[in-house]
């Protein structure tokens, strides 16, 4: 077993693929797959490929919209067993001093407490979680994306 970098239950993230700087996360291994919320998603064809674009609008503060190649379309089981079709994509996460490539689907996350949720097949091999650290890797400096400024 790896022990890797060491992770709170929650942290800050960076997708700079996706133009976003920070975004308050909750570290979650009991959850398979990763997730960002967005409010709203569409798809379009650029040189005969399907892509995604999506916006998140934190409140108060310009929407933030970005778009990625389609990468797979499947259901999620959430916690409360509700299935849903999802779009997938795979994005650069930069995380405690490491950056990989990982997949995460775009839903609807405006009831949730964090926007995105780091699943378990974004940390295996190179994280750790201790459940009982916060903000192990310190806060971003620029304003974040947080669960509340999502209406």
């Amino acid at each position: 077993m790896s022990t890797g970098t060491v992770l709170g239950w929650r942290e800050w993230v960076i997708l700079p693929e996706l133009g976003l700087p920070a975004v308050r996360t909750k570290v979650d291994t009991g959850a398979r797959s990763s997730a960002l919320h967005v409010d709203t998603q569409w798809r379009f064809v650029e040189q005969g490929a399907p892509w995604v674009g999506f916006r998140l609008a934190p409140a108060g503060r310009r929407s933030v919209e970005a778009c990625a190649p389609l990468h797979d379309e499947r259901e999620v089981v959430d916690s409360g067993g509700h299935r849903t079709l999802r779009v997938f994509l795979c994005t650069r996460l930069q995380l405690a001093g490491v950056e990989r490539d990982i997949e995460i689907n775009l839903a609807d996350r405006r009831g949730m407490r964090f926007p995105m949720l780091l699943g378990r097949t974004s940390l295996a091999g190179l994280f750790t979680v201790d459940p009982a650290g916060s903000y192990l890797h310190g806060r971003r400096s620029r304003r974040p994306v947080e669960s509340g400024d999502i209406p």
